[in-house]
């Protein structure tokens, strides 16, 4: 497995589905400032959060924390 980095797994999806920061905060219940941390790495989402981001954008919860290498 390549080393984990869930900030980076979450620049990338979202760079990928076209949203902005704001977008994705509001779309998973959230203020932009505390998405801004997510991506950041100041901050690790809560659970509901988790389970938000891997609905939205069609990866599983073990892909975004990192225990598998495929979405």
């Amino acid at each position: 497995m390549t080393e984990f980095n869930l900030s980076q797994r979450l620049v990338e999806l979202r760079k990928v589905h076209g949203f902005s920061q704001r977008e994705v905060a509001e779309m998973i219940g959230t203020d932009t400032r505390a998405y801004q941390r997510y991506e950041l790495g100041e901050r690790v989402p809560v659970i509901s959060s988790i389970v938000a981001l891997a609905r939205l954008y069609g990866v599983s919860a073990d892909y975004l924390l990192g225990l598998r290498d495929t979405p």
